[in-house]
């Protein structure tokens, strides 16, 4: 998979892209990311990739030229995805949508935003990491390509992790415990340590549906809610 991002601080992306996973997926040839800085393509003295806006106001805007040309200069691959607070809510299910294909690439927002013709002439799509202001598109383009990157095969150690984990399922993970056994009197599930191996997959499966239903009653909601089963599940081990 390729992913271009287009940010005006490369460095940022370059370094969290160069570490842990994404960086041994990266060596490994599993992801390809290439970073392209806007001011690149700036026609001034100043590199300059913004200005005031028409109509008076705070802030500064992205201007048009300069991103116009940095995204035909790197030709990427397409969607070409703006990351802003007025985008559609990134969540697992965009992210298996984007694993699913070649290649995309991101443009991170600065400032008051971009140009609006940018997101007219330029942009496939918007998405938002959540309903918060940040400083930048740095840090929503970290968590699309993080998210989507542990999607594409070959890049976590066990495929099963990716299944296996919150929202895979529309519910959140059930609770994980390591060693030792015992620890300042709290002591792993019976179950855990049972052997049984159905009966895990099924205390797992309670325990989810558990804390889904406690901690995000709207991720149920959007399953459908509890059905029969799921309420028999939970009452099988008390929950």
């Amino acid at each position: 998979m390729r992913v271009d991002v287009f940010s005006l601080f490369p460095d940022m992306i370059e370094r969290f892209a160069g570490a842990s996973l994404l960086g041994r997926a990266r060596d490994a040839g599993r992801i390809d990311i290439r970073v392209h800085d806007p001011r690149d393509q700036a026609t001034d003295f100043h590199r300059s990739v913004d200005d005031a806006p028409f109509g008076g106001g705070a802030g500064m805007v992205l201007m048009a030229e300069p991103i116009f040309a940095a995204v035909e200069a790197a030709d990427p691959p397409r969607p070409l995805i703006l990351l802003s607070p007025a985008g559609s809510p990134f969540d697992q299910s965009v992210a298996v949508e984007l694993a699913a294909l070649d290649g995309f690439s991101l443009l991170c927002g600065r400032y008051e935003g971009v140009d609006e013709r940018i997101r007219l002439g330029l942009c496939d799509d918007e998405l938002s990491v959540g309903d918060y202001v940040l400083a930048g598109g740095e840090v929503a383009a970290m968590v699309v390509v993080e998210t989507v990157a542990r999607l594409v095969p070959g890049v976590m150690g066990n495929a099963e992790s990716g299944v296996e984990e919150s929202f895979a399922d529309g519910l959140l993970e059930y609770p994980q415990y390591t060693r030792p056994a015992e620890f300042r009197d709290m002591t792993v599930p019976d179950v855990l340590v049972s052997g049984d191996h159905a009966r895990i997959a099924r205390w797992r499966r309670a325990q989810a549906l558990a804390r889904t239903r406690d901690r995000r009653p709207d991720l149920l909601s959007a399953r459908g809610g509890l059905t029969p089963e799921d309420r028999e599940l939970l009452a099988e081990f008390g929950l």
